[in-house]
């Protein structure tokens, strides 16, 4: 109870407040708390014997000093953790007050959950007291920690997120009509232009060295490259005959793919490329950086390659939502190992925490192997899965 009189200065005021944990209709006056104007405790409860617990001042003893009321009106105002909370009644200020105050403390269990609380999905939930209003609450605080399946079940997002590039964050179409074309087509162009700097002949050295051992394996459409003594132009002939025929085998080599993202790099630079992405993807990408998510690219592609597509795309730069890139030389694709190595370098404490997302079933077959989750994208363009191919579907990002 505060009582407000002008006669009595404030500092002599006296508040006697409740305790907390107390049934109020049980109270006896030795158990009321007696403060000052300014909040301090002037007198406290004696302790009872065991059972009862030792007295405590009521929770709520700071809202209640933030308390003013507006004779000429009904309406009460409380201030409560900086927030300003207007009510018809002391009832309905508290109370709102009161809920705030949960919710304050929600948000820091939620930060320590690792949780982002500052961006929750406003609105009503209608049909308060209908089953539909239960599923809408199960499914708002869920969305902040995980999914939900029919049966209510709370399923955790992943740790990771692992993506491939082709077919699943961007059409093939792209790549097989713009920008695979563009590399081959300007590889005499680039060689040329850059022969002599250091970047250029290293891919030089490597393509020689992967040239070499296909021609010791017989690999069809291989040439020798002659020595830099022949002349640069005969070089340089040979360099594109092969890279040609690697393209038109689309080949997942490092030499090639290397080489390929200078390339792509120059155009990209001119503005001679865009990188594209499906629809779905940045609102993805943006959900689940928000959910702290880690996103990975994982592509054939060189990884300069896999930052210049994200890095200029039809929507913008993506690569903020993005936490690294793997590539052949972490090993093909298609091979259970390359996903092993994934794992340990993510440092995740089991390999179900990473969702592997791919739109070829031998990459997903690997994956699973080597323990990842996996779901198969669908997309406009990609290629057919075998029949009973045992894993989960996505038509778009939106549905993980």
């Amino acid at each position: 109870m505060k009582v407000h009189g002008s006669c009595i200065p404030k500092p002599q005021q006296l508040i006697p407040m409740s305790p907390f944990g107390v049934q109020k209709e049980r109270m006896q006056p030795d158990d009321i708390y007696v403060l000052s104007g300014d909040g301090s405790i002037i007198s406290s409860p004696k302790p009872k014997p065991y059972p009862h617990k030792p007295p405590k001042c009521s929770g709520c003893a700071p809202l209640f000093m933030k308390i003013e009321v507006y004779p000429k009106t009904t309406a009460v105002l409380v201030r409560h953790h900086g927030i300003y909370v207007w009510g018809d009644s002391w009832i309905s200020a508290k109370t709102q007050a009161e809920c705030y105050h949960y919710l304050f403390d929600a948000a820091i269990k939620l930060h320590h959950l690792g949780l982002d609380w500052s961006t929750p999905d406003h609105g009503p939930i209608q049909n308060v007291k209908g089953f539909s209003s239960i599923n809408s609450m199960i499914k708002r605080v869920a969305t902040k920690a995980g999914t939900v399946d029919s049966n209510f079940k709370l399923q955790p997002y992943p740790r990771c997120v692992v993506l491939d590039i082709e077919g699943t964050t961007t059409p093939i179409s792209f790549l097989t009509d713009v920008h695979f074309p563009y590399a081959r087509d300007n590889v005499g162009r680039h060689l040329s232009a850059t022969y002599n700097s250091a970047e250029t002949q290293d891919d030089i050295k490597l393509l020689r060295s992967q040239v070499e051992d296909d021609l010791k394996q017989g690999v069809l459409g291989a040439v020798p490259i002659p020595s830099e003594d022949a002349g640069k132009e005969e070089v340089i002939a040979s360099l594109v005959a092969n890279v040609e025929a690697m393209i038109k085998a689309d080949r997942k080599i490092t030499a090639l793919k290397q080489l390929q993202g200078h390339i792509w790099r120059t155009g990209f630079e001119n503005n001679e490329l865009e990188g594209v992405v499906f629809d779905d993807v940045p609102e993805a990408l943006e959900k689940w950086h928000a959910l702290g998510i880690k996103v990975y690219i994982y592509s054939s592609g060189s990884r300069l390659a896999q930052r210049l597509i994200f890095g200029n795309t039809n929507y913008g730069d993506l690569r903020k939502y993005l936490s690294g890139f793997f590539d052949t030389a972490v090993g093909y694709k298609r091979e259970t190992r390359s996903y092993v190595e994934i794992t340990e370098s993510l440092g995740v404490d089991k390999p179900s925490d990473i969702l592997f997302v791919t739109d070829v079933y031998q990459e997903a077959t690997a994956a699973k192997a080597a323990g990842l989750e996996v779901v198969i994208s669908i997309r406009s363009g990609n290629g057919p899965l075998p029949e009973n191919h045992g894993f989960k579907t996505i038509n778009s990002f939106l549905e993980i």
